[in-house]
């Protein structure tokens, strides 16, 4: 019995060590964004994340130095010394308040202004919300930049699909105020979502807690935390994908293929992680599955877009295949020094290599995933996770905030890890224990 205890204060010891060294980056990322970025949004997030981070570092140093403990009893003490009091402090401190912050700063009317430093809401927040007022007048989310009448800059490109203007509707229908921001929405829809998934999986209603290390990986990370203030669509997007994951996994293959479809049909970048469910559920319910996945997706898809496909051909082209491609009139400010975009930059010859080392990577892992198809939504998650991560680092147009994308689903893949592991009765025939709350 000693012994456990003993294994259990030193895995405990362990997880609180490696916390202290997560703190630490993240507060230094955070007061290093707070004095040094060139966007406003950007710097009052650091000010505030620099407090939450910091008073995390300061509570893991304390759990270090006072000892910690794998029994530890109840109370108001015991709650205090709890690993989730930091994570609910950046979730208060880290994330909310610069959110609110930002969104009722942003009535003063800088938006479109080319000064960064005035910025409450990065160009994507408000481009994502013309993309659903132009929806509504003309039919299409797309400017037409031959019609300008001008040379087109950055912003009046709408790099999304169609599906991405829905989460510009309560401005477009209620007019501008912050409870019509656009960033509501996505994270409103980003929380739904895993709620959503977490519920299919079992949460709350059986003894399974979310680990420790997801909630830090998937919500309180700073490529979580400041994308959650500042802009929000990658989130959307990614909750989505993990909707979809846990419909998959539960044999949902109509809905979980109906959910992809708004992914894609939002974000074309996200069309790794729909090869991978789909190869989740080709392995769980066969072939007549998988045709009925693709058969609602594929229609799903259409209905997304070919109307406005109809409306004006030209500005779609334009908007969503060649500006993410560096085709268009003016080239995607998408330019992050990852290996991809490196190589891109040192001339035809290194443009060509970025190709075939990303064309290769595509092909391992289609070969990895057809020879070991993933069939539980962990594995599935963990997969998608790893081929965003690939496309991300080696696509010659890209940013290191999609680096969120692999970041939420490692972190998603760690949760699900645990809800399968102590499924219900009714789903396995394991029994259902609990999971320590404060487990590594």
């Amino acid at each position: 019995m000693h012994a456990l205890i003993d294994r259990r204060n030193a895995a405990t010891r362990g997880a609180v060590a490696v916390d202290l060294g997560l703190y630490a980056g993240c507060t230094a990322f955070a007061a290093f964004t707070a004095v040094g970025s060139e966007f406003y949004g950007f710097r009052i997030w650091g000010w505030f994340a620099t407090a939450a981070y910091g008073f995390a570092l300061l509570h893991a140093t304390w759990l270090l130095l006072s000892g910690t403990r794998a029994n530890r009893g109840s109370g108001p003490l015991a709650r205090l010394r709890s690993r989730w009091t930091p994570i609910a402090v950046i979730g208060i401190v880290g994330m909310l308040a610069p959110l609110a912050v930002l969104v009722v700063r942003r009535l003063t009317g800088r938006d479109w202004l080319n000064t960064p430093g005035s910025w409450s809401a990065q160009p994507e927040v408000w481009v994502i919300e013309r993309a659903a007022k132009l929806l509504f007048t003309t039919g299409t989310p797309y400017t037409d930049i031959a019609a300008l009448g001008r040379a087109a800059v950055v912003n009046d490109y709408t790099p999304y699909g169609p599906a991405m203007a829905l989460f510009g509707l309560p401005r477009a229908l209620f007019g501008d105020s912050p409870l019509t921001d656009a960033r509501l929405v996505f994270a409103l829809t980003a929380v739904l979502t895993v709620v959503g998934a977490l519920r299919l999986l079992g949460w709350p209603h059986r003894a399974f807690a979310i680990p420790v290390r997801a909630a830090q990986l998937a919500v309180i990370f700073p490529l979580t935390a400041y994308t959650w203030a500042v802009a929000g669509p990658d989130l959307a997007i990614v909750g989505l994908i993990v909707l979809g994951i846990a419909l998959a996994a539960r044999d949902h293959a109509g809905w979980a293929a109906l959910v992809l479809a708004i992914v894609l049909s939002a974000k074309l970048t996200a069309l790794p992680a729909v090869v991978v469910v789909a190869v989740l559920v080709a392995a769980r319910l066969g072939a007549r599955g998988l045709g009925r996945f693709g058969a609602v997706h594929l229609l799903a898809c259409a209905v997304l877009n070919i109307p406005v496909l109809l409306v004006a051909p030209r500005a779609y082209l334009d908007h969503v295949f060649l500006f993410p491609a560096g085709l268009a009139e003016v080239v995607s400010p998408a330019a992050s020094p990852l290996p991809g975009h490196l190589l891109a930059s040192a001339g035809s010859i290194g443009r060509v290599l970025g190709y075939v080392v990303l064309a290769l990577a595509a092909l391992a892992i289609a070969a990895w995933l057809l020879r070991r198809p993933p069939r539980t939504a962990a594995d599935t998650a963990l997969r998608c996770a790893i081929a965003l991560a690939t496309a991300t680092l080696l696509v010659p147009a890209t940013r290191f905030g999609y680096l969120v994308y692999p970041t939420v689903l490692l972190g998603a893949a760690l949760c699900f890890s645990v809800a399968e592991r102590t499924a219900r009765p009714e789903d396995h025939t394991g029994d259902d224990h609990p999971v320590p709350v404060d487990r590594p």
